[in-house]
């Protein structure tokens, strides 16, 4: 049986983590850097307001990427569960359609966002300085989105094929891509916003075709053929469906990107900061923060496929190491970069450009409080990824909510009444406590669930 030959099922679940999760964390890191890449250039070259900007056109990436994971995951989680349970004749159609809903949503997306530029940009909170900055960035960019989402969410199908490494290579790949082309457009040609956005899309349309070649010619785990690029409602909805917490989780991140945007802009006018250096320092602050979440999210998503498909096949022990092993890994982890944001913020934001001392002062604050509770909010992205990949997409969904939209939006309000700009920063370690409570709970939960589950096995599992 195929269950029974995939070493997904066999080999020791340390070992597997480190072939899945590895290439993973790699390929997070690296599209990461695609945003602070550019902020790093565009606050060499134009400064305050260019920050800003990318902080402004930050949301549009955010849903792009919302809706790769909801296809990418979903549909690499509905494979490996498929293959888990030995039904290799319907797996191979979750590939296919959700290959084909990547490119749909991605070139949707952009002629929504052309047709409506100068709108979304007023809503995502952007000043009238700012806004000539922007509109420049996100004009371009938007012809990007069908390849970004093409190679986030296809990076997931490649890794449920067997392919952690690949996916890590369509990333790098464009990363080297980007950081080369920006100094050249940027700094050679002086093309400014205009420069960063172009030399991002050059390295989004590589690292796609990777992914297109790789669909159409590569694909070995099961055979793909024409008839699994048909859309058929009941796949693409079971793929959404199991994706939706992913979803759900990145949309609530650009709700609350909108929001804090636009207190962000209200409150600093009100204070000695201005409108400009708030936003374009809490910018910075959430996308380096994005570097701790790439090791959560690439922890979380390296061990789908074995959680997947040992849930799959009823092979609870091995699914239960799997999450424990990148929980584990993602707190080490989180607490040394936590030293690291409460030490060095000033050198961290010297990184992105010169400013005003009240501009170092706020991002000095924004980094040390804001951040505190980095450490246990990273197990959140691996707890809610092991919902999805188990096929609970509710509890997924739940999880997803309880930090963004239950407790920090609230907070995030509420707080600045009464503390002014500061409040926005308490609203972030408040509201990270208490979705890490949350997460821990659900956790604990299912394991129980999965140890009544094994128990009741008339035939005992082999686990390592």
């Amino acid at each position: 049986m195929e269950t029974a030959k995939n070493p997904l099922g066999t080999e020791p679940v340390g070992k597997l983590m480190l072939k899945f999760a590895v290439p993973s964390i790699i390929a997070m890191l690296v599209g990461a850097l695609y945003n602070i890449v550019d902020q790093l250039f565009i606050g060499q070259a134009v400064g305050t307001n260019g920050n800003a900007a990318t902080n402004i056109a930050f949301p549009l990436s955010t849903m792009c990427i919302s809706f790769a994971l909801m296809f990418g995951v979903g549909g690499a989680s509905c494979y490996n569960l498929a293959l888990g349970r030995g039904d290799t004749k319907k797996a191979p159609f979750f590939v296919g359609n959700s290959f084909v809903m990547l490119l749909f949503c991605g070139v949707v997306l952009c002629a929504v966002t052309e047709l409506f530029l100068d709108p979304l940009l007023t809503l995502f909170g952007a000043p009238a300085e700012v806004m000539p900055y922007a509109r420049d960035y996100v004009r371009i960019t938007a012809f990007g989105f069908p390849f970004l989402i093409l190679t986030t969410g296809g990076g997931h199908l490649l890794r449920a094929d067997g392919s952690p490494g690949m996916t890590m290579f369509c990333s790098i790949i464009g990363a080297v891509i980007n950081t080369a082309l920006d100094a050249l457009f940027v700094f050679g040609f002086s093309w400014g916003m205009a420069g960063a956005a172009a030399a991002t899309i050059i390295g989004q349309v590589v690292s796609a075709g990777i992914v297109i070649w790789y669909i159409f010619a590569r694909f070995h785990t099961t055979e793909l053929t024409k008839e699994h690029f048909i859309p058929k409602p009941a796949v693409i909805g079971r793929a959404a469906s199991i994706g939706l917490a992913s979803f759900i989780n990145q949309i609530a991140i650009m709700i609350v990107q909108i929001v804090v945007n636009n207190l962000l802009r209200y409150y600093g006018s009100l204070s000695v900061y201005g409108e400009s250096i708030p936003l374009a320092a809490a910018g910075i602050v959430m996308k380096v923060n994005q570097i701790v979440f790439s090791f959560a999210i690439g922890l979380g998503q390296g061990s789908q496929p074995i959680e997947s498909f040992n849930y799959g096949a009823r092979k609870y022990p091995r699914v239960k190491k799997a999450l424990l092993l990148a929980c584990g890994a993602s707190f080490a982890i989180s607490l040394f970069f936590f030293m690291f944001f409460q030490i060095f913020p000033r050198r961290i934001l010297s990184l992105f450009g010169n400013g005003s001392e009240e501009y170092f002062v706020f991002g000095e604050n924004f980094f040390r409080i804001f951040l505190f509770f980095v450490p246990f909010v990273s197990l959140q992205p691996v707890a809610s990824t092991f919902f999805t990949s188990i096929g609970k997409p509710v509890k997924g969904i739940v999880l997803s909510l309880t930090r963004q939209i239950a407790f920090f939006l609230p907070l995030a309000v509420i707080l600045p009444i009464f503390f002014g700009i500061d409040g926005i920063m308490y609203a972030g370690p408040c509201g990270d406590f208490m979705s890490s409570v949350i997460a821990i709970i659900m956790v604990i939960a299912e394991f129980s669930l999965m140890k009544r589950q094994e128990a009741a096995l008339t035939v005992p599992e082999v686990s390592e």
